[in-house]
């Protein structure tokens, strides 16, 4: 389920476009740290009871090597950042050593990378721990998460808790993951047929095909412990090692998934949990079905951009109707499909630009002056905006390539291109602006090389109840439909409290967007208090439209940090 292109910015998300069309030529990179050689298809093992053992085992010895280092302090070595990591001196970096299998504690080991600012202690705070964020993907780094000590509504947050950031298995320089040659992500144009015809399509089947062979290649028998379960274990270690017996987590989209994971697998340690912007845990629907979902969700926030555009057409003159302005969108599409903006940006860099409004309405003034500026003969912002970035073509890669594992080894996709054609062939008729691009993107799930018969954790068997726990939720978000979030809350059971954005859809709800919201999440994790069963809270206020004479105008609010 797609949940990292958007705050990656336009250049990151137009990278991933050429996920179908790996360089099958080029070197396989080598596997993680210590993992072993490189070998044919995998499979994952059926070792559930043995995973969990081993993965007591190492929190157990994490939270002896914790004890050891003075009452209950920190068993990481926490010293100052790598210069890669581009970290304030205040954030300090640590290594975790991990099982790359936990049927095998004492096998072969990885490391992830764990980045923290301490509690600051303001005006007398009490330490209350640990915090630990993942800001979504699968294939997203939490690493700058400590950064939001500075942002103004964060003081009292950041002087109770320990900020701790962490980039999971497969991410940034955490045994990192890659299925092709990074610099092919950085060529554009792209040009995507608005109707794929039969012989296109089996041009992008191939091509995934390919993309999964890479993965085999390159990461070897390593490839089947990419799981959510795995970095659900990954946690449960990361917490020892932190002295903490129970966890407090903010986990954004994916990572809501991730933390509903980690309570049903480990529900006597969790302390508190923020899951903002609920995926869909329904074992039903992780992934294939949850993807379908996501393109009727785009569709929906594809709309309500083009409802505010024609609502401020005084200031963009596209047109004072939603359908006008799709119409201006198209013809943008079809003179990019003839003559690529700046030589780079065809239609699917177009696309990928404009799905960023359907993740965020704080791009939408950009994306609509993008557009006004292109059709009044001017394609150099549209450019700007979209055109691929090889700067950050190898982060770009390695997001997708973890993305791909652990969404192909979670659960069972279909396996059949004829079932693929025909719900995304139906889907389109209603939802033509991001179904196909899906589709391609999950395609390499289809014959993905690892033989696996491992269904998705069953998220709310936990034995236990579990203490209070806290779901935030936008009405309207397409990355993650609301629906998700009051299967969430069910499967939490009796103490988790859902707080819902109404009419509103940017994906990410906590961390300055809306002060309702974030007063109920300020006072959670400070005295664990919820609000109610179930809260609603007022939108967010709408962008302004910034006129293209002053597209800079107008200082925007300090969020957390990308959710993705």
């Amino acid at each position: 389920m797609r949940t990292r292109t958007a705050r990656h910015g336009a250049a990151v998300a137009a990278l991933l476009l050429t996920l179908g069309a790996p360089d099958v030529a080029a070197a396989p990179a080598p596997p993680p740290p210590e993992a072993p050689a490189a070998g044919g298809t995998s499979r994952i093992p059926d070792t559930g009871d043995a995973e969990s053992a081993g993965a007591a085992l190492v929190a157990r010895r994490a939270t002896l090597a914790a004890a050891s280092r003075g009452g209950g302090a920190a068993g990481l070595d926490f010293r100052a950042c790598p210069a890669v990591e581009d970290l304030p001196s205040h954030v300090r970096c640590a290594t975790l050593r991990v099982p790359l299998d936990y049927a095998r504690p004492d096998g072969p080991q990885i490391s992830l990378t764990v980045s923290r600012a301490t509690a600051t202690g303001a005006r007398g705070a009490a330490r209350q721990g640990a915090l630990v964020q993942n800001p979504g993907g699968p294939g997203a780094s939490g690493m700058s998460f400590p950064l939001v000590a500075g942002l103004p509504g964060w003081e009292r947050i950041a002087a109770a808790y320990d900020l701790v950031g962490y980039a999971p298995r497969g991410v940034g320089r955490s045994a990192p993951l890659s299925c092709q040659d990074p610099a092919s992500h950085a060529k554009g144009p792209v040009q995507e047929p608005v109707h794929p015809s039969p012989a296109y399509k089996m041009r992008r089947l191939a091509q995934a095909r390919a993309y999964a062979r890479g993965c085999a290649r390159r990461a070897g028998p390593a490839l089947p412990y990419y799981t959510t379960a795995n970095n659900a274990r990954d946690l449960h270690v990361l917490r020892a090692a932190l002295g903490e017996e129970k966890l407090t987590f903010m986990g954004a989209s994916y990572g809501t998934y991730l933390g509903a994971v980690y309570a049903t697998l480990y529900p006597r340690h969790v302390r508190r949990m923020v899951l903002d912007s609920p995926v869909d845990p329904d074992p039903r629907r992780v992934w294939y079905r949850n993807n379908l979902d996501q393109a009727r969700g785009f569709e929906g926030r594809w709309r309500d951009f083009r409802v505010w555009v024609a609502r401020h057409d005084a200031v963009y003159g596209l047109g004072t109707t939603p359908e006008a302005v799709q119409a201006g969108y198209e013809r943008v599409r079809d003179a990019v499909a003839r003559t690529p903006a700046g030589g780079t940006v065809g239609t699917g860099e177009l696309r990928a630009a404009y799905l960023q409004a359907a993740y965020y309405d704080d791009v939408w003034p950009d994306r609509a002056a993008a557009l006004a500026a292109f059709l009044r003969g001017d394609p150099s912002v549209l450019a700007a905006q979209a055109a691929p970035d090889p700067a950050v073509a190898a982060e770009a890669e390695n997001a997708t390539a973890v993305y791909t594992a652990v969404l192909c080894n979670d659960a069972p996709w279909p396996a059949d291109w004829g079932t693929w054609d025909r719900d995304h062939t139906e889907l389109a008729r209603t939802a033509p602006f991001e179904t196909w691009a899906n589709a391609f993107l999950n395609l390499p799930c289809a014959s993905w090389p690892v033989r696996a018969e491992r269904s998705p954790v069953a998220v709310g068997a936990q034995p236990e109840r579990l203490p209070r726990t806290l779901v935030v939720a936008a009405e309207r978000d397409g990355a993650t439909p609301y629906a998700g979030a009051p299967e969430l809350q069910r499967r939490l059971g009796a103490g988790a409290s859902l707080v819902t954005e109404t009419g509103a859809g940017s994906h990410g709800v906590a961390g300055g967007r809306n002060g309702c919201v974030d007063r109920h999440v300020e006072r959670y994790l400070l005295t664990g208090a919820t609000p109610g069963w179930r809260v609603r809270c007022a939108p967010h206020p709408e962008p302004a439209p910034v006129s293209l004479d002053d597209r800079a105008a107008g200082a925007r609010r300090a969020l957390l940090p990308p959710v993705v």
